[in-house]
């Protein structure tokens, strides 16, 4: 397996910043009930999946005033799985807000939640979830495309 160029990778140390945020603004949503924060952190996780981590605005937070301040990139991370991620962390968001809009608070309180213990589980121990997901999900479109072919 080839390693990707450099322009896919990312540093480590930037995701683990977003979901540091990410865990804050999840954190705030749960125990105030304020579905406006989640509606926020859904379109960071749509632009996250979309744009990448670099150009989400946490990434580019971190890349503005946080990395110039840290000592040169030792560990990356491709950025394929970091998207999916974003998407997955999207999903949850979307999930959770449509709870608590249609006033099944107790849903909308689930999918927050387990999008906290993804974001908080990235945050404090480098452990992504959506990043573990993705060879599995990746595989599974291989062998689809393989078998429509």
């Amino acid at each position: 397996m080839s390693t990707p160029p450099a322009s896919q990778n990312v540093d480590v140390r930037g995701p683990r910043f977003a979901a540091w945020i990410t865990t804050a603004v999840l954190a705030i949503t749960l125990l105030t009930g304020w579905w406006i924060l989640l509606a926020f952190q859904a379109i960071v996780f749509a632009l996250g999946a979309t744009l990448g981590p670099r150009r989400s605005p946490y990434g580019a937070l971190y890349g503005y005033l946080i990395a110039p301040r840290l000592g040169p990139v030792r560990e990356r991370e491709p950025v394929a799985p970091v998207r999916f991620a974003q998407l997955v962390g999207l999903i949850f968001a979307a999930a959770g807000l449509i709870g608590f809009i249609s006033g099944a608070i107790l849903a909308g309180q689930i999918f927050t939640g387990l999008a906290f213990i993804a974001a908080f589980l990235n945050a404090a121990f480098g452990i992504c979830l959506g990043c573990q997901m993705y060879p599995f999900v990746a595989q599974l479109r291989s062998t689809r495309r393989s078998s429509a072919a």
